[in-house]
């Protein structure tokens, strides 16, 4: 896949330049300099050889086909320079040259003008408004970057050609092997989702790394790297993320959904690791690069210092690892050959005049632990230490061995060489241990991914036509806010248990209902124009008598038309109070790039002020509802603390499961809310207290 652009036979430089510094001259340089062992033409119709190639004026004048055209000509001369290259035969274009959508409309135009040219010729267009793309095991630059990695097993794609040439000198000064390097620039056909594809079965790529600003389509994003994330470790690093939404939010759900979230929630789904800041992303990517993947959780920890060592423990616990027991079996024979004061407990703590034989013993030991699962090693440069020995014996110890072994050189001059010669025998160093455990992390998480059960989602009996029926009455009239008693007959339809209750237009009417459902009750203000209806008086619980309530219906209808004005008043819901139970907020929003994105979090503080919310997109199965709950800080709570009892935590996890539904088979659905959903205790009934549902113009 994509052949002609990652690997081509014949190459045409358009815009060849004979003066150094120029960019037609760089890339037509870095290509024969670098070996490119294919046919390479410059092109340029007023020199007649540059770098002792012969120069020809056009590509169709080059004689035979090509596969690759770079492109480096002023932007009014790029639309020319694309015909003439299809023309000879090109299956794919790079076209460096910018001035297109990042300049305004009019070179939006200009560039889907471009796109729709290589379109209708099914060629693969790579930017404009790129560096280029290098492939190290075809011994193509073909950029304008000035370094040529090693050969290795990392690919990196990158919205940021800038950020691709320091990803290159970086790499040349850790020593590290790269596989390709594509800069997408403007995206205009070429996209994430392509390379995702092609890395995947790319069988010179391990690691498929890449640096995002967004994503051309998000559900094509979301299946090419679950397919690539299937086959080798995807690692992403997402720029942009404090954002603010595009749309005004109407719903709790909505307004904590921030401009991030949805990009969390799918990289989760597609099993993308994610890279919180730059500097992590070749932490985690030379982890992967260079080692085997963890079976489990259970991490040794093996040093020379015990400062460095306890870091490492913490580091290890506070991220959900675990630190792993060293067996009788091993300890044993490890006490028999390390000095009396050595420790053979986790962390393994070698002493500080640890030579590189006492280094290789004790790793040797910890890697033979059934219980141990990955090993973190430490050094810290004493007197007596050999940096260089100690990384060989490091290897010599974890060659062969199907367990992950990461290291931690602490400092700078005194283990630099040892550093290096860790990278020679490819082994991932790290300046700190907490670098290295946040590697494993990922490693861990990734391998966990790869054991997943199979997503089965459950469809559930519902009445679809009734809720069919409500949103196309509310969108026919315009009313798109969805108000509590609407709302609630439709989630009634997929089977939430909601109190009985109905909506009084005048007083004796709000008695009425309140006399046949049974005190006490709860009135709630009905207004398409008011959504946080308790700041402004319009809720009131707890009533439980006639005269209770006729005064709660008039002091409603006095003092909310003096604070909101304009707001339409549509009667008032009067409704049974619910039992006791623990509150949760289950709520949707309709992310723009990926879709319904579900919501969950405990009720009241836990929401308001401490934002404890998960967020997973639709559809969910069983076991992601599950794991939505179990990663808010709050879950204990559920589960009972201090002689309170535990919650019916399935209830929760089917209610999202039926919100997931719902939202999947109505895309009208734009927000909802259940706020507060009470959750009882294991065998009693779960209850909608209320809820809100936003819709969108047909």
């Amino acid at each position: 896949m994509l052949e002609a652009l990652l690997k081509p036979g014949n190459i045409a430089v358009v815009g060849a330049s004979r003066t150094p510094g120029k960019v037609g001259y760089e890339i037509l340089s870095n290509l024969q300099a670098n070996g490119f062992g294919g046919g390479l033409t410059p092109v340029n119709p007023t020199a007649a050889e540059i770098l002792g190639l012969p120069c020809k004026p056009s590509c169709k004048a080059i004689g035979t086909s090509i596969d690759l055209a770079v492109i480096s000509v002023p932007t009014a001369a790029v639309p020319a320079a694309v015909d003439d290259a299809i023309e000879a035969g090109a299956g794919a274009i790079v076209v460096i040259t910018a001035g297109f959508k990042e300049v305004g409309a009019e070179g939006a135009g200009r560039e889907r003008a471009l796109a729709a040219r290589c379109r209708s010729r099914n060629v693969r267009l790579l930017g404009p408004n790129c560096l280029g793309l290098i492939n190290a095991h075809h011994n193509m630059n073909a950029s304008f970057a000035k370094h040529m990695p090693r050969k290795g097993g990392i690919s990196v794609i990158s919205q940021s050609g800038a950020l691709l040439t320091a990803i290159l000198d970086w790499s040349a000064e850790r020593r590290l092997g790269l596989s390709k390097l594509v800069s997408m620039g403007n995206k205009a056909d070429l996209s994430e989702t392509d390379f995702l594809e092609a890395l995947a079965d790319d069988p010179d790529t391990k690691v498929i790394v890449g640096y995002l600003e967004s994503v051309a389509a998000g559900d094509a994003f979301i299946k090419s790297a679950e397919e690539a994330a299937s086959k080798k470790p995807v690692v992403l690093f997402k720029a942009g993320v404090t954002a603010a939404g595009g749309r005004a939010a109407s719903s709790h759900t909505g307004s904590l959904a921030g401009a991030d979230v949805g990009y969390a929630a799918a990289f989760r789904r597609a099993g993308v690791v994610r890279a919180e800041r730059f500097e992590t992303l070749f932490d985690i990517a030379t982890a992967f690069d260079m080692q085997p993947l963890p079976r489990g959780n259970r991490v040794a920890v093996l040093t020379n210092a015990g400062g460095p060592g306890i870091m490492a423990a913490d580091a290890i616990e506070l991220s959900g690892l675990k630190m792993a027991g060293i067996s009788p079996a091993i300890a044993d024979p490890l006490r028999k050959v390390l000095p009396a004061a050595a420790s053979v407990n986790n962390p393994v703590d070698v002493l500080g005049d640890a030579d590189a034989g006492r280094y290789g013993i004790a790793l040797e030991g910890v890697l033979k632990d059934d219980g141990v699962d990955a090993v973190v090693v430490i050094l810290t440069p004493q007197a007596m230490t050999d940096a260089v020995e100690t990384a060989r014996a490091i290897h010599a110890a974890a060659a062969g061995s199907t367990k992950p072994v990461l290291v931690s050189f602490m400092g700078g001059d005194d283990v630099r060489a040892g550093r290096a010669a860790l990278i020679d025998a490819r082994l991932p160093d790290y300046p700190s241990p907490e670098r290295a455990v946040a590697a494993l992390v990922a490693m861990c998480e990734y391998s966990a991914w790869l054991r997943r059960p199979p997503r089965v989602v459950t469809r559930f009996p519902v009445n679809r036509r009734r809720v069919e029926r409500i949103v196309q009455r509310h969108i026919r009239t315009g009313e798109l806010q969805v108000g509590e008693a609407a709302a609630k007959e439709i989630i009634q339809a997929y089977d939430f248990h909601i109190p009985p209750g109905a909506l009084a237009d005048s007083a004796q009417a709000a008695v009425e209902i309140a006399e046949r459902i049974g005190y006490p009750v709860a009135m709630k203000i009905a207004s398409p124009d008011i959504i946080h209806k308790s700041d402004l008086g319009g809720v009131k619980l707890h009533l439980n008598s006639a005269d209770a309530v006729r005064d709660a219906y008039d002091l409603m209808m006095l003092r909310i038309p003096q604070r909101v004005p304009a707001a339409r008043l549509q009667d008032v819901y009067v409704e049974k109070m619910c039992g006791r139970g623990r509150e949760v907020i289950l709520g949707m929003t309709r992310d723009p790039q990926f879709g319904p994105m579900l919501m969950f979090g405990l009720g009241g503080i836990f929401v308001e002020v401490m934002k404890d919310v998960a967020f997973h997109l639709a559809p969910i199965t069983q076991e992601e509802a599950m794991q939505m709950l179990e990663s808010t800080k709050s879950f204990g709570l559920l589960r009972g603390v201090r002689g309170q009892r535990s919650v019916d935590v399935q209830a929760i996890a089917e209610a999202l499961q039926r919100i997931s539904q719902l939202a999947t088979d109505f895309p009208q659905i734009t927000e909802m809310d259940i706020n507060p959903f009470m959750v009882a205790e294991v065998g009693r009934e779960s209850v909608a207290a209320d809820a809100r549902i936003t819709l969108a113009k047909e």
